[in-house]
């Protein structure tokens, strides 16, 4: 493919004629004819890694700025932007309606709830997002919540070459301001909730909202739709937002006007709905408990309808949903009482997920949890705090402590734990054993919940990721009981 084909700069750089056989931003990658990007990262200059490029064989270089490379080089105002848009003319392909989902919490199953939705009404449908990439045939591979664009297209191209004619996508903040989702063709945008995350790479939560903002005032075309989770503490802004943009707005949830919840009444591990949509009510029998989960089945929903499907025939496929994996997953059951197994690995979503369990807790309702080193230190607290007030027994052990020490993770949570509530707050450090002391403990009436790696299936140890999964050991420790 020509360079010019790729790279609108190209011709006023005098080089469009570039036969290229290939674009990267890593110069480990590049092969014969490659246009490499030089993309700034958080520790180096991608400009430094020229000359690596050039070596491989690289036959232009995209930079942001001009250097003597060797090579024909083409500066450009966004290099992200322009790798972007390039990967995604290399790699054409994308199916015929393709959704994203952004906000704090709920995107992993509100991707999963909709691609089973279309599954449902006979849609060759797929998902994209953290636990990877899933169609009717299972999942594929782990992955970025928002893989980067040249790895994106690449999945996109393939995905409709496979004859996938409906895609749900995550979309993180970080994937969104780092331009990775620049030149896919959206049909439907939504928004889930907003709460404190990533400030170990925002500076602020104001930043934070914008980047996930960029997704409707910029992503999106004007005339499309965006789908809202009205009951949202920043959904009257996000609103306003896309109203600007030019977008439609189809709002559900309590206060939403598009489809609203008129009530909601828990019933065993699910949810009785009564909704309204249009002129219409409907009765749902969700099959999954919590607040937080009617809303995700509810912003899935809205998606489905927004991209063309009927309102009945979406409410019916709600009826059969399945939980994501490693979202509120129920493992099995001691003595009668739940074990779940979350990924709630910040305050807002473990707050939700103790929220949700608490009304199957007729007993106790314990949680196990911990938090990521070399990331956000200021949410441990807060995660410490919610847990002692929302359970009544608090295990804090080990969760990708990566760099730092393990020991001075748990005690900051463990301070603000043993500071508010009555809970019992034990620490065991050892995830395994500390899974395996909780299961021990629980009697009938009682609940646990194992959050922060959900479907996850390694625990990060300095620089080494060893083998490691929740569901496993809240298994192994299962049968152990029984035995």
């Amino acid at each position: 493919m020509r360079l010019s084909e790729l790279l609108d700069e190209a011709t006023a750089a005098d080089c469009d004629d570039l036969d290229i056989a290939g674009v990267t931003a890593d110069s480990r990658d590049v092969r014969e004819a490659y246009a490499f990007f030089a993309v700034p990262g958080h520790a180096g200059d991608g400009l430094a890694y020229a000359a690596d490029a050039r070596a491989r064989g690289a036959r232009v270089i995209v930079a942001p700025r001009a250097a003597e490379v060797g090579l024909p080089l083409v500066v450009v105002a966004d290099v992200r932007a322009a790798l972007a848009r390039a990967a995604a003319r290399f790699f054409p392909r994308q199916p015929d309606i393709v959704a994203a989902v952004t906000g704090t919490s709920g995107k992993s199953s509100v991707v999963d709830f909709l691609r089973q939705i279309w599954l449902t009404l006979g849609r060759d449908a797929a998902s994209l997002g953290t636990i990877g990439i899933v169609d009717k045939n299972g999942a594929h591979y782990g992955s970025l919540t928002t893989p980067g664009p040249v790895a994106l297209h690449q999945s996109l191209d393939a995905l409709a070459a496979r004859g996938v004619t409906h895609l749900a996508m995550e979309a993180s903040s970080l994937g969104i301001d780092q331009r990775r989702l620049d030149g896919v063709r959206l049909t439907v945008g939504a928004f889930t909730n907003f709460s404190r995350d990533h400030l170990d790479h925002h500076r602020d939560l104001e930043e934070y909202f914008v980047a996930k903002m960029r997704l409707f005032d910029t992503l999106l075309a004007p005339g499309r739709t965006a789908v809202i989770d009205a009951d949202s503490s920043v959904a009257a802004r996000v609103i306003e937002i896309c109203e600007k943009r030019g977008l439609t707005i189809f709002d559900v949830g309590e206060k939403g006007r598009a489809i609203s919840l008129l009530e909601a009444k828990a019933d065993a591990l699910g949810s009785q709905l009564r909704l309204r949509c249009g002129d219409e009510t409907f009765a749902v029998a969700l099959p999954l408990a919590g607040a937080f989960q009617i809303s995700n089945a509810l912003v899935a929903a809205g998606m489905a309808i927004a991209c063309g499907e009927e309102p009945a025939q979406v409410f019916a496929a709600l009826e059969k949903l399945r939980g994501a994996p490693g979202r509120l997953e129920f493992i099995g059951a001691r003595a009668g009482a739940p074990v779940f197994v979350d990924y709630a690995h910040k305050p807002d979503a473990l707050d939700k997920v103790l929220a949700a369990l608490r009304p199957l807790a007729k007993g106790r309702l314990v949680v196990v949890f911990g938090a990521g080193g070399d990331r956000d230190r200021g949410k441990r607290p807060l995660m410490g705090e919610i847990a002692a007030r929302a359970a009544d027994v608090v295990v804090v052990t080990d969760d990708n402590p990566r760099s730092e020490e393990p020991a001075t993770i748990r005690a900051a949570i463990l301070e603000a734990a043993r500071g508010v509530g009555a809970a019992q707050v034990h620490e065991i450090g050892d995830r395994t054993a500390a899974i395996r002391a909780a299961v021990s403990w629980l009697r009938a009436g009682d609940a646990l919940v194992v959050a922060g790696k959900g479907h996850e299936t390694g625990q990060i140890i300095g620089d080494q990721v060893l083998p490691f999964s929740d569901r496993a050991a809240v298994e192994a420790a299962l049968q152990g009981e029984s035995e």
